[in-house]
């Protein structure tokens, strides 16, 4: 009996270990193809670069002649850019919150208080994490406020194209250099 319960321990011991050997991560792409962004899209710049802590609606551009993404403020005025090469990681934030509407509608007494609260929209933000170009060993992070979920995904998609950035989940990233031995 001792035997039966000491080899059925092993062998369960054994399979543990067996079944807990770290897996590679996936990294696989989606090959569907992607819908290509438009060259200005409007966007709320809602903050990350030094110098410029006031949110602003106005447009991003793609500046492919001079190789970088421009944000230009609501008086179509150039704010900043930053050069495609300056990019180490972009990736999609979604944001649930509730609307003015559900708000409304929460401060009528007993039922809206219950319904207010199911009334939400989804945010999109677009986060770019960058190496600043003009401050040496300085790093930012940008965050801008999309309109639709489809344009978020179309526009990391085209500056990852741009960039040059490798795909792992819903993010790109710059991938760092291969250590030499």
């Amino acid at each position: 009996m001792k035997r039966i319960v000491l080899s059925l321990a092993l062998a369960l011991g054994f399979s543990s270990v067996l079944f807990a050997q770290p897996r590679p991560a996936d990294n696989s792409t989606n090959s569907a193809p992607k819908k290509q962004a438009p060259s200005v899209f409007k966007a709320k710049y809602e903050g990350g670069m030094f110098g410029y802590s006031k949110k602003e609606t106005g447009t991003l551009k793609f500046d492919d002649a001079n190789s970088r993404l421009v944000f230009f403020g609501k008086n179509q005025k150039e704010w900043f850019g930053i050069p495609y090469a300056a990019l180490q990681v972009i990736y999609p934030h979604s944001q649930s919150v509730t609307s003015t509407k559900g708000n409304v509608i929460s401060a009528i007494p007993l039922p809206g208080a219950f319904l207010g609260g199911f009334i939400k929209k989804k945010r999109q933000y677009m986060i770019a994490q960058f190496v600043d170009p003009d401050v040496e060993d300085v790093r930012g992070t940008l965050s801008f406020k999309l309109d639709s979920q489809e344009l978020l995904d179309s526009v990391l998609w085209s500056l990852a194209e741009k960039a040059k950035l490798t795909q792992r989940g819903d993010a790109y990233y710059k991938p760092a250099p291969k250590p030499t031995i």
